[in-house]
């Protein structure tokens, strides 16, 4: 194989690292079971290989069909023990396609139904990742997420509660959810205080809206970086201010074509904004509801996008580089990965 050549297994082998992955949306199929008989939940199936295709939403039409699989899930994360098995298994499977960071995105206030309080839904998932990362070789990191669609005061607790868990694994603050009609300045008291106590933002724009959202993100939310930013190219001004500024771009390919922001994987403008100099890394955002791994990502970028070997390495270190990690720890975690990356022949 030559130095050029792109093969599933060395994709697999590339170190990388995943910053934009929900919780709730990657739960393994033979977990969604056994939680289920646990807890008296009704399943859409009750065997995982056949759940696992129920679940999938590639026949959505839209973000807002794609984001109904989430009710299943849901159901079976409203209690700490599932919470932290759920967080522990992400990062496991993470690990075992060599994702050496991981940040997990999740909203507590979704897990609180059955009684669980927020506190509990925060320190439970943390337990799970703590485990992982004595277990396997990864990082790991939690992203609190508002929801666009509640009142903005929910937002604001949620925000409120990542900067109570800033120094215990939480690393940045974001708004999810059903973008169109949800604009984000409506939850600008959540970004004032996450941002007066100097957490990082991400916010999920562009998936469900236009450039707009995009636009609302950065100039009235404190974004640095942005989820998705798939319909960036529709203001081209915005575009370069997102280049020049470095703001990293967190793409979704599977995701994208599921939800219909990007018809095919050949249309998908990642080519463009990579070429163009934007920061752009890969991720899966729902590993089960997509039915996607971050391997898989690599593979369709090269294979639809023409993406080479030196390019999707390159890509894998931008993830590294847009991290939410203290800059020395990130310094240290470049300087390791870049050894693996030349072993492999970057």
């Amino acid at each position: 194989m030559t130095v050029e050549g792109v093969t599933r297994d060395r994709l697999l082998a590339l170190p990388k690292a995943e910053l934009h992955v929900h919780l709730d949306g990657s739960l393994r199929p033979a977990t969604m079971v056994e939680l289920a008989a646990e807890l008296g939940v009704p399943l859409p199936a009750s065997e995982p290989g056949i759940l696992a295709r129920a679940m999938r939403a590639s026949g959505s039409n839209n973000l807002a069909e794609y984001l109904e699989k989430f009710a299943v899930t849901l159901s079976l994360m409203q209690t700490p023990e599932a919470l932290e098995r759920a967080a522990y298994e992400l990062a496991e499977d993470a690990a075992r396609e060599n994702v050496r960071y991981l940040e997990v995105r999740y909203s507590p206030v979704l897990h609180t139904t059955e009684g669980m309080t927020l506190d509990e839904a925060v320190e439970a998932p943390l337990r799970g990742l703590a485990r992982a990362e004595a277990d396997f070789h990864i990082l790991t990191g939690i992203i609190v997420c508002g929801i666009r669609s509640f009142q903005p005061s929910l937002s604001l607790r949620m925000a409120e509660l990542a900067v109570a868990f800033k120094d215990r694994g939480v690393v940045a603050f974001d708004l999810a959810g059903r973008e169109a009609g949800h604009p984000a300045r409506d939850h600008a008291e959540a970004f004032h205080f996450a941002a007066r106590h100097n957490l990082a933002i991400t916010v999920h724009a562009g998936e469900g809206e236009g450039a707009d959202s995009i636009a609302q993100a950065l100039h009235e939310c404190h974004a640095r970086r942005i989820g998705h930013g798939t319909r960036l190219l529709e203001d081209p001004a915005l575009e370069a201010f997102v280049n020049d500024h470095r703001i990293p771009l967190e793409v979704c390919l599977t995701s994208n074509v599921h939800t219909r922001v990007a018809p095919t994987f050949e249309a998908h403008p990642l080519r463009r904004y990579f070429d163009s100099g934007q920061v752009v890394t890969l991720n899966t955002d729902n590993r089960l509801i997509s039915a996607t791994t971050l391997t898989d990502e690599y593979w369709l970028a090269h294979r639809h996008l023409g993406f080479t070997w030196e390019e999707l390495t390159e890509v894998a270190l931008l993830g590294f580089q847009a991290a939410f990690l203290p800059y020395q720890a990130k310094l240290g975690l470049l300087e390791r990965v870049e050894e693996e990356m030349v072993a492999l022949g970057a």
